[in-house]
């Protein structure tokens, strides 16, 4: 049975620090982008490195998550906090003093391989230390929250580092960000010693790694060098074949890495799509939008990150009035169907868009709508995600729920982004470039395209999210113990 556990302010210090770990992972991923022309000048590397220095981030964080929830089970919550903090700013400080592109391209990867630590030790404490219905809700809007909005606040602070300090400061800040939630941890979020009963099945370890590799270099690739392109095809074949063993393997292993047992749960899978199929439409809001406010409407890098702080607005507000009010009391069936058809008419006023359009008219109404329904989704998928783990599990889930955000964004970043590009590029070649104005209404018609795929995941999110959620709130019951 779950106790109640004693009330004390180093359960909310906690979720403060947990939060300041999981914004640091998020918009890392973003923060890079807009400091890449200054790094490219600084350092001399070429336009198809470029994309290096995102991909080295996704893939070791990518790849690694399974392993790092299961040695966050194994050390335990704060220990694994402890070092993935440590590492992620040792890795930022090398990143921020680079003199050559591969240091760089080495420290993102590494950043990647602690950040896999990270993410599912955070959300496994968090899962641990709120477990009651009106509590967790409030802990995982504000967690949700913080990761919904963790890309946009990255466009934000990348712009603003970018513009008024250096680009160096887009790996440097993280030191000082891992040093402040290094000591929050440290005072809040007790050891729990973790459980060394629990075996990290080196095969099961060995096959998903490599599986989770090839797919998200596969789709990243795709967005590089093409669809067409032997090695983006050969690695995704190679991920489904040793995907599809790690998932047999696991049906037997005596230790497994991932216990099937936690998606078999109704709710569970279901809030598992929200995540995905969201990740996926998600890329439609900050890679597009960023590219069309920056390339057609000419806007600087901190203008851009500026004008994505309604989405935030709207995120934070959707998620404090209406989920952590709500999903203590409904559950997620109401928040989550409903959210993605707020997404869904976000994407689609996004489909209006033209090469002149005025900001406040045509791209802040989609904002809102968009952060609106991202707020109702977040929150409540990720605490039904995790609702009713055991210990011994926390840190597995956890890591499937980050893993299946990170999967469904390189999903979106490929799939969106080719989309888009074959759109641009039949309308260039039914109305040439050469003539007045074309080449940026090429670039709107292919993200016109974009945005509706991107409203159509949402569509066919709410429809899967309504019949597959489970109605009434998630049982919490466990082998649930307080870590504060």
């Amino acid at each position: 049975m779950v106790t109640t556990p004693p009330l004390s302010r180093a359960r909310w210090w906690a979720l403060v620090s947990l939060s300041l770990v999981q914004l640091m992972v998020a918009l890392d991923a973003t923060v890079i982008n807009i400091a890449l022309p200054k790094a490219q000048v600084a350092l001399d590397f070429s336009n198809g490195n470029r994309q290096w220095l995102i991909t080295a981030y996704a893939l070791a964080f990518g790849s690694l998550m399974l392993l790092g929830g299961r040695l966050s089970d194994y050390w335990g919550r704060r220990t694994s906090l402890v070092i993935g903090l440590v590492g992620f700013a040792v890795a930022s400080a090398f990143g921020g003093y680079a003199t050559t592109f591969t240091q760089l391209v080495v420290a993102r990867a590494v950043q990647g391989a602690f950040g896999a630590l990270l993410a599912p030790a955070a959300l496994a404490a968090l899962t641990m230390t709120f477990r009651l219905p009106h509590e967790r809700a409030k802990a995982f809007t504000i967690y949700g929250a913080i990761g919904g909005s963790g890309a946009a606040i990255g466009l934000l602070l990348g712009g603003a580092l970018t513009q008024w300090a250096s680009w160096r400061w887009c790996l440097l800040v993280n030191v000082v960000v891992a040093a402040v939630a290094l000591g929050g941890v440290l005072s809040s979020v007790a050891n729990d010693g973790g459980r060394h009963t629990t075996h990290l099945d080196p095969l099961g370890v060995l096959s998903g790694s490599a599986g989770l590799f090839a797919l998200v270099f596969g789709f990243a690739n795709a967005v590089t060098s093409g669809w067409s392109n032997s090695a983006t095809w050969g690695s995704l074949v190679a991920a489904g074949v040793v995907l599809l063993f790690f998932t047999q393997w696991q049906r037997r292993a005596p230790f497994p890495l991932l216990p099937l047992r936690i998606v078999q749960q109704r709710t569970r899978g279901g809030s598992l799509v929200a995540l995905f199929i969201t990740s996926i439409g998600i890329f439609g809001v900050s890679l597009f939008l960023a590219y069309y406010l920056e390339n057609v409407l000419h806007d600087s890098p901190l203008r851009t990150g500026v004008l994505f702080l309604p989405l935030v607005a709207a995120l934070l507000v959707s998620a404090t009035v209406a989920s952590a009010r709500l999903l203590g009391m409904v559950g997620p069936r109401p928040l989550v169907p409903v959210g993605m058809v707020l997404a869904m008419m976000g994407m689609i006023l996004f489909t209006r868009l033209t090469p002149s359009a005025p900001y406040v008219a045509q791209v802040l109404p989609g904002l809102v709508l968009t952060g609106l329904g991202l707020g109702l989704i977040f929150a409540p998928a990720v605490a039904s995600a995790t609702a009713g783990i055991t210990e011994a599990d926390a840190g597995a889930a956890s890591a499937l729920v980050n893993t299946t955000q990170q999967v469904g964004g390189s999903v979106g970043t490929a799939l969106l982004n080719t989309i888009a590009i074959s759109a641009s590029n039949r309308f260039w070649h039914a109305f040439p470039a050469a003539l007045d104005g074309n080449y940026a209404r090429g670039i709107v018609h292919g993200d016109a395209n974009a945005f509706w795929w991107a409203a159509g995941f949402f569509g066919v999110g709410a429809v899967l999210t309504f019949f597959m959620l489970e109605s009434g709130v998630p049982d919490l019951e466990g082998d649930l113990h307080p870590l504060i």
